[in-house]
């Protein structure tokens, strides 16, 4: 996120001719003027940004067509958490304070855990399940993620995944495509039957008797011991 506060810092209000369209551009701008040399074996890499550069104003507590506060802070919290794994933390829950010790676990991520434990037991976070989400420091979420690109779900991509998978698989046994295939539709039901048939009486019984048996044999064993 990034906003313009005026020239006393943040609780100053911005110039008027510092609209969001002005901010944006200034964003677009120091993108593409930002590089990054990276040496290679004796060459020089720059690295720069992409073409995929995303900008949309942030309108808090409103539903317009862009993104809304609530959305910014679940979408921060999100991806905090999807990166909370590069910081050496674990991917399981820990249910024991004792138990940090123990982790193979940076240091700084060790203390941050131990801080999260510290925290749950004051009662002005009594609300905050940091307890609960310490292994990933405080955050809920998944701990690792298949796109960083925006509001795009797990779900989402593994559907794009099945999809891929049934026609690759509907090709390689020569079935025809889903949008050419006839679909047959019943819309009439009509009353077949109920209960055992074709011997299935017979086999019910079976059944019926050895349960009967084997019940007759325990409550015998069991009168049998008590007598004993």
């Amino acid at each position: 996120m990034i906003r313009l506060d005026g020239p006393d810092g943040p609780t100053d209000r911005p110039s008027d001719w510092a609209a969001v369209p002005v901010l944006q551009d200034a964003i677009r701008e120091t993108a593409a003027s930002v590089s990054v040399p990276i040496p290679d074996d004796g060459s020089s890499f720059v690295g720069r940004w992409g073409s995929q550069l995303d900008v949309d104003p942030i309108y808090v507590s409103t539903t317009l067509e862009s993104v809304a506060d609530q959305r910014v802070a679940s979408y921060i919290a999100k991806y905090a958490t999807k990166g909370a794994e590069s910081a050496g933390t674990v991917d399981r829950r820990i249910r024991d304070i004792r138990y940090v010790s123990r982790l193979e676990v940076t240091e700084h991520a060790r203390r941050m855990i131990y801080t999260c434990f510290i925290l749950d037991r004051k009662p002005e976070f009594r609300l905050l399940p940091l307890r609960q989400w310490a292994h990933i420091l405080g955050y809920r979420g998944h701990f690792s993620t298949k796109s960083r690109y925006y509001s795009t779900a797990l779900g989402a991509v593994r559907q794009a995944r099945a999809d891929h998978q049934a026609e690759a698989s509907r090709q390689r046994r020569g079935l025809p495509d889903l949008d050419t295939r006839q679909t047959v539709t019943a819309g009439e039901w009509r009353y077949v039957g109920s209960g055992h048939r074709d011997g299935e009486h017979f086999w019910a019984e079976l059944a019926r008797q050895q349960i009967s048996t084997a019940r007759r044999i325990a409550r015998e064993q069991k009168h049998s011991e008590s007598a004993g």
